[in-house]
C-alpha cells in the first residue's frame, strides 16, 4: 500500500508548536502498530531554506510548494499574520490541492490562509477563539464557531488553537486507520487518545479577581465570582458597578464581549468543571456550589463544554487510570486548548 504523503506549510514566524504536533502525528514512524500505508511527511515553504520561528531559532525547510500537488492531505499550521495578506502562491497552490482532490487541514490561524484561498466559503470552521472574530469580519462567507475544538467539513478540517491541533490530528489518524491505531500514537505522546471535536475550547473571558478600586465592571465582575453558590441578578451587579442596569448591561458587554448573564453562567460552568474534575461529589452538590439547579447545571454545562457532566468527570477518571498504569496525562493538557 502506497503511504499516504502529508504536507506541511511552514513560514517564517511561525509557532514550533504547531509544527511539532504535525510532524509528531505524521513524521515519527509507528512500526510497532504494524499499519500499511503509513504517513510520508514533507515540510514545504513558499521559499526553501532557513526559516525563523517564534523562540529565535531558524528551522531549514527542503522542499517549495510543488510538493503539494502530490500530497494527500496539506496542513497549515498558522498564518505569520491574521491581519495580514496570504501570498498568492500558496493560495494558489491551496485551491489547486484541494481541486484535485487533498484534504486540507488548518490549525489556529491556519484558518486564515484557507479563508483567503475561498475553501472555507460557505462552511462552518473554526480557529482560536482569540481570532474568532476578526475572520468572522473578514471573511463573512465563513461560518465561525469558536466553540468547538475542531470542525470536520468533509475534505477541510480545521482547529482551534495549540492542543486542539493535536485532537484534529488524531481524528484524521483514526479517519485513516482506526480507534486503536490513533489510541496507540495517542499512548505515545501521553496525550488523551479521544477528545469530541464539539468539546468546548475553554476560552478565557475576562476574569476579575482584585479590581481596582475605579475598575466598576471589574469589581461587579469580582462579587460575582465571590459569589457564585447564590442567585445573582444583574441589578445586583449593577448596583455594585455603581451604575443602572442599561449601563451596566452595555459596559460589560463592551468589557468582556458577552452579556452579563451569559458571562455569569458560563463562570458557574467553569468552576462547576473544576470541582467535577478535582472531588467526587455528586452532580446535584457541584450544581448547588455554583448556585445552579440540577437541570439547570446539566442543560448550561453540555451548551458550553460540549459534553454533559458526567462525561466530563469520565474523562478525568480514564486519565487518572491511565496513570496508575504507569503513564502521565496531564490534567490541564487533557481538557483545554488554546
Amino acid at each position: 500500500m502506497a503511504h499516504h504523503r502529508v504536507a506541511c506549510l511552514a513560514f517564517d514566524g511561525m509557532a514550533p508548536f504547531e509544527l511539532a504536533t504535525v510532524a509528531e502525528v505524521f513524521a515519527v514512524p509507528r512500526p510497532e502498530l504494524d499499519v500499511e500505508g503509513w504517513y510520508r511527511f514533507e515540510l514545504c515553504a513558499e521559499t526553501p531554506g532557513p526559516h525563523r520561528v517564534v523562540g529565535g531559532f531558524d528551522i531549514v525547510v527542503h522542499h517549495g510548494l510543488d510538493r503539494l500537488r502530490f500530497a494527500d492531505t496539506v496542513i497549515v499550521p498558522g498564518v505569520p499574520d491574521v491581519r495580514g495578506d496570504v501570498p498568492p502562491a500558496v493560495l494558489d497552490a491551496l485551491r489547486a490541492s484541494y481541486a484535485r482532490g487533498a484534504r486540507v487541514v488548518s490549525i489556529c490561524s491556519g484558518a486564515f490562509a484557507l479563508a483567503a484561498a475561498g475553501l472555507l466559503d460557505g462552511r462552518q470552521a473554526t480557529t482560536h477563539w482569540r481570532h474568532a472574530e476578526l475572520l468572522r469580519t473578514r471573511y463573512p462567507q465563513v461560518t465561525v464557531d469558536a466553540s468547538v475544538l475542531y470542525i470536520d467539513d468533509g475534505p477541510v478540517i480545521t482547529a482551534a488553537g495549540t492542543a486542539a491541533g493535536i485532537d484534529a490530528c488524531l481524528h484524521l489518524v483514526r479517519k485513516d486507520h482506526g480507534s486503536a491505531v490513533a489510541a496507540g500514537v495517542a499512548r505515545r505522546m501521553v496525550v488523551a487518545a479521544h477528545r469530541e471535536g464539539g468539546q468546548a475550547q475553554f476560552a478565557e473571558h475576562p476574569v476579575v479577581v482584585e479590581a481596582p478600586a475605579d475598575d466598576l465592571i471589574g469589581s461587579a465582575m469580582s462579587h460575582a465570582l465571590d459569589n457564585l453558590h447564590r442567585r445573582l441578578a444583574v441589578g445586583e451587579l449593577a448596583g455594585v458597578a455603581h451604575l443602572s442596569v442599561r449601563q451596566f448591561e452595555r459596559r460589560f458587554v463592551d468589557t468582556t464581549g458577552l452579556p452579563p448573564g451569559r458571562w455569569l453562567t458560563e463562570q458557574r460552568i467553569r468552576a462547576g468543571a473544576v470541582l467535577l474534575a478535582s472531588a467526587d461529589q455528586p452532580v446535584d452538590v457541584v450544581a448547588a456550589r455554583v448556585g445552579l439547579t440540577v437541570a439547570g447545571f446539566r442543560h448550561h454545562f453540555h451548551r458550553t463544554m460540549g459534553v454533559s457532566p458526567s462525561a466530563y468527570r469520565r474523562q478525568f477518571r480514564q486519565e487518572t487510570d491511565r496513570n496508575a498504569s504507569g503513564w502521565r496525562v496531564p490534567h490541564t493538557a487533557a481538557v483545554r486548548s488554546g
